[in-house]
């Protein structure tokens, strides 16, 4: 299978994907279950994708410098920090883990 017709069948699937969703009958999507997991599905993608990047590298579990930067951003979090001390302690503290080699 070449590359372009990787992407041509994603695209289509894409669309198909947005026109099922577009021609959803509006009883359905008025629904509070459905409302609800519109509204908390982007969140858990997100979380997903960002899980993949900072813990793997492709095929195996990994924990270096960026898994550090995470938890001392969940420790900032459950310090009640700031938005953006939080992001300066993950930035710090996964700059210094690399600096030291890790």
């Amino acid at each position: 299978m070449t590359v372009w017709l990787a992407i041509g069948i994603t695209a289509a699937g894409c669309y198909l994907v947005k026109l099922l969703g577009l021609s959803a009958p509006a009883g359905i999507l008025e629904r509070p279950l459905a409302k609800r997991l519109a509204a908390l599905l982007p969140v858990a993608l997100l979380a997903a994708l960002t899980a993949q990047q900072t813990f793997s590298d492709g095929r195996h579990l990994l924990l270096d410098a960026k898994a550090a930067g995470v938890a001392a951003a969940i420790v900032a979090l459950l310090l009640r920090a700031p938005f953006l001390l939080v992001v300066a302690a993950a930035v710090a503290v996964t700059a210094g883990v690399r600096a030291l080699g890790g």
